[in-house]
């Protein structure tokens, strides 16, 4: 397993912008994909956005698609969420989560790592 430890979160006004980091340690990680999942009060946890490390290709939710964008610096095993016009809606506690291998899930059971979340509200 990794371990994973995010940070970023806050408060912030609708249309604001938040960027999330996602440090990663324990393992090696061109062989893991890496989500980004959010879970409101009430809700389900749903994945927001996915990057493989090495392939470059990404997945983005309809609901945050050409407002947020998950970009990763290897050197640093990190990866990032950056969020824009943000809305009341954004408003969670936000995962970042790792699974070996090449594809990502919507399932956050598929998933063997996770990090201990970070709150964005985000205000009307």
């Amino acid at each position: 397993q990794v371990q994973l430890v995010e940070s970023g979160g806050g408060l912030v006004q609708a249309g604001g912008s938040l960027r999330l980091s996602c440090a990663a340690s324990g393992r090696t990680f061109s062989s893991y994909v890496v989500g980004w999942f959010r879970q409101a009060p009430g809700k389900e946890r749903e994945l927001v956005a996915a990057t493989s490390w090495s392939g470059g290709s990404a997945y983005y939710a309809d609901s945050v698609k050409g407002r947020f964008t998950i970009s990763r610096d290897n050197a640093k095993n990190t990866v990032y969420l950056q969020m824009n016009s943000l809305k009341p809606e954004d408003t969670a506690v936000y995962y970042c989560a790792a699974r070996y291998g090449s594809s990502w899930y919507a399932n956050p059971h598929q998933y063997d790592s996770w990090g201990q979340g970070t709150q964005v509200t985000v205000s009307s």
